[in-house]
C-alpha cells in the first residue's frame, strides 16, 4: 500500500482494503502469525504485566523513607568513625528486609496462580477455526468473534455485524448503547462517528459481530487515555482504614521523635547518637512489617478462599468480603436451581398450545445472541414439526426492549413468506401488538384482552412462574429487518410458563448470613410478584417491596432510608440497581452485590464487594473482585467468614504494635529525658524491633475467636487509638518498675541497665502478641503453632543472647542469675495485668 494510503485513517477503509493494510484475512490470521505478532507487539495489556525479578522485589523493601533515613544515618555514623554500630545497624536492616521479602514473594506468586483461574478469555479464527485465548494474547489482525456480554478486547473494526449494540460510557459518556455496523465512515469522523469501530474496555449488549483488531494494549484509544492519567482504582473500605491508621501512627511518630531528639541535644548528648536514637524510635514505633503482614493474611486468605470456590480478583477487597453487612443479589441461581424449566406453553385462553410451542422453538433455535437459560428451557422440550423451515433475520434482544425476535420463511417448499415471531417479558410483547389470535381467528386487542390476559399473568406470577408473551406478524421480504419497523402491529398468540424452584438448602444459607450480621435483599428484574413468591418460600421479608415504577419517583434523598427497610427491588434496569447499591452505602452500610449478567456490571462495579460466578459473561467476571466457582451462597458464606479471619489477624498484629511498641517507645523517651546516657543504643532498639517481627509473621496463620467471625468489623480508629493509650500505659508501667529495679536495687552501670531492659521490653512485646490476639483470658484460646512456637523461641534467644560472644558488640553483658529471674516475673505479672486491662477495656469499649 502506498504511504498515501496508509496515511488515511483505518476507520474511511472499506473490509477488504482494511484487511489488506493490516495483512489479514477475513477468517483470521493463523496460530504461527499470531506467535509471531505478539513478540513483536507484547501482550494486549493496558500496562504490561511487571513481573518482579527477585532483586526487584528485595530492593522495594528499602524504599520505606524510615529505611533510607536510618541507612543514611548509619552511613553517617560510619564516616565519622563509628564502624561497628553502622555495620550492625546496616545488618538488622538487611535482616528485617529478607524477611518481609520471603514472605511477601511467596504470597504474591501464589496469588497471581489463582487469579490467573478467572482470566478473560476471548474467542477468535485461528486457522480459520474459533479458538478461545486470553485476551491478552489478541494481536492486530485478529478477528475476535463478539457477543451480547463480551468485554471488547482490543480496538477493532466491525467486519460483520448483526443488530449489534456496544456500551460505550467508559470511554465517552455516552448513556446509550450505540449499534455498530460494518462500512467505512467519513475520514474526519469524531471518536463517537466512528460506528464501525469498537473500543476496549468497552461491552457489547446485544447483537453479534465479527471484529478486525487494529490496535491493543496501549496502542488502543483507552491505552492512550490511561497514559495521560494516573489510573488508581477506588479506595476500599480495608484501605481507607490503613491510611486512617497510618496517619494516626504518624502523627504520634512525629512528635515523639522530634521531641526526644531536640532534648537529648538541650541535655548535651552526643549529637549522632542522638540522631541514630530518635531515628530507631520512628522505626520502633512503625508497624514496617504492616505491609508483609497484610500481604501474607491476604494471600493466605486467598488461598484459603480458592479451597471453598471463592477465587479472589482483587487482594484488598478480601477484608470489604468480611467488613460486607448487606448482600444484594438476584434471585436466579443464587436462591434458586437456576435450572429453568417450560411448564407450559399456552395460547391466549391459557389452554396447551402445539403452535405457540412451535414458534417458541423457532425463536430459541434461530436466535444467536447471548445464551440464556429461558431458551435452554424451550429447546429441552420435545422437537415440534419445524422441518424445512429456513431463517432470515433476527432482532437481537436487549434490556431497553425486552424482545427478541426472529424473522423465518413459514411456507417451505413455496414461494418466501417471512414471518416475524416475537418473545418477551409480557408487557413488552403485548405493547407491540394490535391484534390477538382466538384459534384460527384474529381479533383487534381490546382492552378487555388485555385485563384478561393481565389477570392470568397475575395469577401464573404468583405461583412463582416467570411469564412470557410470544406475538407473530407476517412481514414483507426484504434485506434487513429492526425492531422499529417491523415489531409492530403483531399479533398476540399466547403465553409460555417457566419454573426455577428454589434451592432447597438455601433456607438454612440464609439463616446462616443472618447470624453473621449480613441482611439479603433480592434486585430483579423480574416482576414483584415472581420475586415476592420466591422470597416467601425462602424465608425472605415480603412486606417491604418496591419496584422500578416506584423507583423512579423517588428523590435520592427518599431512596436512602427507603434502601434500608426494603427487601425486594422488582422490575428493576442496570441504572436502578447501581442507585439502589449507592443509596444504601450512603446509609453507611458495606455492600456487596451477585451477579453474572450484562445488566449487573454497573452494580459490581459500584458495590463495596462485587461477587460474580465463573459462567458469567465477561463483562460481569472483569468487574467484579470474587468469582464464585459454583453459583451457591454456601461458598459465599465461607468466603464471608475467611474475610472476616483475615481482618481480625491484620488488626492483631495493630494491637500488638500498638500496645507493645507504643508503650515501649514511650518509656524510652521518658527514660532518656532523666539518664544520664541513651536508654537503648539504636542498634539495640532495631534488634529489639527485629526479633519481635518473627513472631508476627505466625499472625497469618493463627486462629481466630469464633465471636470475631459472627458479626461484621470495621475499621475503628478511635477504638485503636484508644487501645493503644491503654495498653501502652500498661506497657509502660511495667518498664519504669524495670527501670527502678536496675537502678534502685541493682545500681547498674550503662550496659547492664540497656541488657536489662533490652530483656525485659522485648518479653512483654511478644508474650503481650498472645494476650492481645483473643478478647476472652488468653489460655482459654489456642493460638496458632506458627505463632506460640516463634514466640517461645524468640523469648528464649532473648534471654541468651547477653552470654552470647558477640554480645559486647551489641552493647550488652551477662547479667546475675537472680536479676534474669525477676525479669521473668516482671513478664508474668505483667501478663496478668494486661489479662485485667483487657477485660476491663472490653468491658466499656465497643467496637
Amino acid at each position: 500500500m502506498s504511504k498515501a494510503a496508509a496515511e488515511i485513517p483505518i476507520w474511511s477503509l472499506n473490509p477488504s482494503e482494511l484487511i489488506n493494510h493490516i495483512d489479514s484475512t477475513k477468517v483470521g490470521l493463523s496460530a504461527d502469525e499470531a506467535k509471531k505478532r505478539l513478540l513483536q507487539t507484547g501482550p494486549n495489556l493496558l500496562k504490561p504485566h511487571r513481573h518482579d525479578t527477585v532483586l526487584r522485589s528485595f530492593i522495594a523493601q528499602f524504599t520505606s523513607p524510615l529505611v533510607l533515613i536510618l541507612i543514611f544515618a548509619a552511613v553517617v555514623s560510619a564516616i565519622a568513625g563509628a564502624w561497628t554500630d553502622a555495620v550492625i545497624v546496616v545488618m538488622i536492616v538487611v535482616a528485617s528486609a529478607v524477611l518481609s521479602f520471603v514472605q511477601e514473594f511467596s504470597a504474591g506468586q501464589a496469588v497471581e496462580k489463582l487469579r490467573a483461574q478467572v482470566a478473560i478469555k476471548a474467542t477468535v479464527l485461528r486457522d480459520g477455526k474459533p479458538q478461545v485465548i486470553p485476551a491478552e494474547e489478541i494481536v492486530p489482525g485478529d478477528v475476535v468473534l463478539l457477543s451480547a456480554g463480551s468485554l471488547i478486547p482490543a480496538d477493532g473494526i466491525v467486519l460483520e455485524a448483526n443488530e449489534f449494540y456496544v456500551n460505550q460510557a467508559v470511554l465517552t459518556g455516552e448513556t446509550f448503547p450505540v449499534e455498530k455496523k460494518a462500512g467505512p465512515v467519513d475520514m474526519d469522523a469524531e471518536l463517537t462517528e466512528r460506528l464501525n469501530m469498537v473500543f476496549m474496555g468497552t461491552s457489547a449488549r446485544s447483537g453479534t459481530a465479527h471484529v478486525l483488531i487494529v490496535q491493543t494494549g496501549a496502542d488502543t484509544e483507552f491505552g492512550v487515555i490511561a497514559q495521560r492519567l494516573t489510573l488508581r482504582p477506588p479506595e476500599t473500605e480495608f484501605e481507607h482504614g490503613i491510611r486512617r491508621f497510618g496517619n494516626l501512627l504518624t502523627k504520634v511518630m512525629t512528635v515523639l521523635v522530634l521531641a526526644v531528639f531536640v532534648i537529648n541535644i538541650a541535655l548535651e548528648k552526643p549529637v549522632m547518637d542522638s540522631l541514630l536514637f530518635a531515628i530507631a524510635l520512628a522505626v520502633g514505633i512503625a508497624p514496617e512489617l504492616l505491609p508483609a503482614i497484610i500481604s501474607i493474611n491476604l494471600s493466605k486468605g486467598a488461598m484459603e478462599m480458592a479451597k471453598s470456590g471463592v477465587i479472589v480478583r482483587r487482594l484488598n477487597a478480601i477484608e470489604n468480603l468480611g467488613s460486607m453487612d448487606t448482600l444484594c443479589t438476584d434471585k436466579t441461581g443464587t436462591l434458586t436451581q437456576g435450572v429453568v424449566r417450560l411448564d407450559g406453553a399456552l395460547d391466549v385462553d391459557g389452554a396447551p398450545s402445539e403452535d405457540v410451542m412451535r414458534w417458541a422453538y423457532l425463536n430459541a433455535a434461530f436466535q444467536t445472541g447471548m445464551a440464556n437459560s429461558l431458551d435452554e428451557a424451550i429447546l429441552n422440550q420435545p422437537r415440534p414439526d419445524v422441518a424445512g423451515i429456513e431463517k432470515l433475520d433476527e432482532i437481537p434482544y436487549d434490556f431497553i426492549r425486552k424482545r427478541l425476535s426472529v424473522v423465518v420463511d413459514s411456507e417451505p417448499g413455496e414461494a418466501v413468506k417471512p414471518l416475524i415471531i416475537t418473545k418477551g417479558a409480557l408487557e413488552n410483547v403485548l405493547a407491540v401488538c394490535a391484534f390477538l389470535r382466538h384459534g384460527e381467528a384474529l381479533e383487534p386487542l381490546e382492552h378487555e384482552h388485555k385485563r384478561a390476559i393481565d389477570a392470568r399473568f397475575t395469577e401464573w406470577s404468583t405461583q412463582g412462574y416467570r411469564v412470557l408473551g410470544i406475538a407473530v406478524r407476517d412481514v414483507p421480504q426484504k434485506d434487513d429487518y429492526n425492531a422499529d419497523s417491523d415489531e409492530r402491529e403483531m399479533t398476540f398468540i399466547g403465553f409460555l410458563l417457566f419454573f426455577d424452584p428454589p434451592k432447597p438448602d438455601v433456607i438454612h444459607t440464609l439463616k446462616a448470613l443472618k447470624q453473621l450480621g449480613v441482611q439479603v435483599k433480592i434486585i430483579t428484574g423480574d416482576n414483584h410478584l415472581v420475586a415476592r413468591h420466591v422470597a416467601e418460600i425462602v424465608g425472605l421479608p415480603t412486606e417491604n417491596t418496591i419496584t422500578a415504577k416506584e423507583l423512579k419517583i423517588l428523590q435520592d434523598e427518599a431512596l436512602w432510608n427507603i434502601a434500608e427497610r426494603t427487601t425486594i427491588f422488582a422490575e428493576v434496569d442496570p441504572n436502578q440497581k447501581e442507585r439502589i447499591i449507592l443509596a444504601l452505602r450512603k446509609m453507611g452500610h458495606v455492600v456487596g452485590y451477585m451477579g453474572d449478567g450484562i445488566n449487573d456490571a454497573p452494580a459490581l462495579h459500584a458495590a463495596d464487594v462485587g461477587i460474580s460466578v465463573d459462567q458469567a459473561v465477561d463483562v460481569a467476571k472483569e468487574a467484579a473482585d470474587f468469582v464464585l466457582l459454583r453459583h451457591d451462597l454456601d461458598v459465599l458464606l465461607a468466603g464471608i467468614k475467611e474475610g472476616r479471619r483475615t481482618f481480625a489477624n491484620t488488626l492483631k498484629y495493630i494491637f500488638t504494635t500498638t500496645s507493645a511498641n507504643f508503650g515501649n517507645m514511650l518509656s524510652m523517651a521518658g527514660a532518656s529525658l532523666f539518664l544520664p546516657f541513651l536508654p537503648l543504643l539504636a542498634k539495640q532498639i532495631l534488634l529489639n524491633n527485629f526479633l519481635s517481627d518473627f513472631p508476627a509473621m505466625g499472625i497469618p496463620g493463627d486462629h481466630v475467636d469464633d465471636e470475631l467471625v459472627e458479626q461484621p468489623h470495621r475499621w475503628n480508629i478511635h477504638f485503636i487509638r484508644n487501645f493503644m493509650i491503654i495498653f501502652g500505659l500498661v506497657s509502660s508501667v511495667f518498664d519504669y518498675a524495670t527501670f527502678g529495679l536496675l537502678l534502685l536495687v541493682m545500681h547498674a552501670s550503662e550496659q547492664q541497665f540497656q541488657t536489662g531492659w533490652f530483656i525485659e521490653s522485648l518479653l512483654t512485646e511478644l508474650v503481650i502478641a498472645l494476650v492481645v490476639r483473643t478478647r476472652g483470658p488468653f489460655y482459654r484460646s489456642r493460638p496458632g503453632k506458627a505463632l506460640w512456637m516463634l514466640t517461645l523461641a524468640v523469648s528464649l534467644v532473648t534471654l541468651a543472647i547477653p552470654y552470647l560472644p558477640f554480645s559486647p558488640f551489641l552493647g550488652f553483658t551477662p547479667l546475675p542469675a537472680w536479676i534474669m529471674a525477676v525479669l521473668v516475673a516482671l513478664t508474668c505479672l505483667y501478663v496478668a495485668a494486661a489479662e485485667i486491662a483487657k477485660k476491663f477495656f472490653y468491658a466499656r469499649a465497643t467496637w
